[in-house]
């Protein structure tokens, strides 16, 4: 499935849910039902920098394909970031890098966010496209 197959899928999901406060409780559902991480991947290399919450997002490059996992001890900061890594994961650095969340945004997630809690999001999104270039400057 291409990131734009995934974000249409995904902006389809959260627009049937018809409250903006539905939607955020909608992606804190997410947070507690998405797998998390071993307390052994909670390191300080993985930790994401300027968010209020603590906040993990580990990379993994594989057959020539980005993976992410994250954590945090945040509901709202995990939910976020678990629909971020699943969204960019199983896809081609070059498609990452290219591709924004600003459809996060369209569908009135980030709107109701503090100032600080967007701040991270975006902190997320710099951290999984760098570490796809990464990738692609390895090849």
């Amino acid at each position: 499935m291409t990131l734009e197959d995934k974000k249409a899928a995904l902006i389809e999901e959260i627009t049937l849910i018809p409250d903006a406060y539905e939607r955020l409780g909608h992606i804190v559902e997410r947070g507690k039902n998405a797998e998390g991480l071993p307390e052994d991947l909670r390191i300080d290399s993985f930790k994401i920098e300027g968010c209020m919450s603590q906040l993990w997002v580990v990379p993994e490059f594989k057959d020539g394909f980005c993976y992410y996992k994250s954590e945090s001890d945040s509901a709202i900061v995990k939910g976020i970031a678990s629909l971020l890594c699943d969204f960019y994961s199983e896809s081609k650095p070059e498609d990452i890098v290219e591709t924004d969340a600003e459809f996060l945004g369209e569908v009135g997630i980030t709107q109701h966010l503090s100032p600080n809690r967007r701040n991270g999001l975006s902190r997320i999104v710099e951290s999984i496209q760098r570490f796809a270039k990464s990738c692609m400057a390895a090849k």
